[in-house]
């Protein structure tokens, strides 16, 4: 048995178990579709026609594959004109297997069935576990925020009140006059205490490998500031 189906603007003739690409239908590979739209069916040169589609007539496919056509490109040029115009278009496709041709109202098979049932049924059982699930996930997330809490509190707390050195009284320097400090470098300098050129001036050895190992610095790039900064200093 065959029969004319129309999906997608377009016409097939197809028999069971007929592999098929059709335009993109919206279902996932595995499900099992239903193309109501059939245009004739027939057996041999027994052949019924409908107006436009055959009362009670079905088609149900399987979906193997989602996927894309070739592309097409549609290139159009003007002599003398200096124009042209390229558009290349690639076509959504769905590669589908036909299982059955029913007829006469006659409803999908057992697996078809199942497949359809299936989906239904998790689709009515999932909102009432998600709402089961719903208040036990907020509790969980809950007490891990209550539990990290204290953690990142402590890490906070930690970070802004261990300066490395203590920032003295007194307007703080424009530490950028110093050649190789920039906006970003003064700013850090002074989130770490050293505020003004007498300070950085004062820096010993012991100073300069502690901002090292702590800061985004070197040990060559702090004693060329600290030179720099006693000839500002007696200014």
């Amino acid at each position: 048995m065959f029969a004319v189906i129309k999906t997608g603007g377009k016409q097939y003739r197809v028999a069971a178990n007929d592999l098929l690409k059709i335009e993109k239908l919206e279902a996932n590979v595995g499900d099992i579709v239903e193309i109501g739209s059939v245009l004739a069916h027939g057996e041999g040169e027994n052949v019924t026609f409908g107006a436009p589609f055959v009362d009670g007539a079905l088609v149900t496919a399987e979906v193997v594959e989602q996927g894309k056509n070739r592309t097409v490109i549609a290139f159009k040029k003007r002599r003398r004109q200096n124009s042209r115009r390229k558009i290349g278009h690639r076509q959504l496709l769905t590669t589908v297997r036909i299982a059955e041709i029913l007829l006469g109202g006659a409803k999908p098979s057992k697996k078809a069935a199942a497949k359809v049932e299936a989906k239904e049924v998790k689709a009515d059982v999932a909102p009432e576990a998600k709402a089961e699930a719903a208040p036990k996930e907020a509790k969980a997330k809950k007490e891990a925020k209550a539990e990290a809490a204290p953690k990142d509190e402590a890490k906070t707390e930690t970070a802004v009140a261990a300066p490395l050195f203590k920032a003295p009284k007194g307007e703080p320097d424009d530490l950028a006059v110093i050649k190789g400090i920039g906006p970003v470098a003064a700013g850090q300098l002074h989130e770490q205490g050293i505020t003004t050129f007498a300070q950085l001036a004062k820096l010993s050895d012991k100073d300069v490998a502690k901002i090292d190992a702590h800061m985004p610095f070197s040990s060559d790039q702090i004693n060329d500031w600290r030179e720099q900064a006693k000839e500002l200093a007696k200014k």
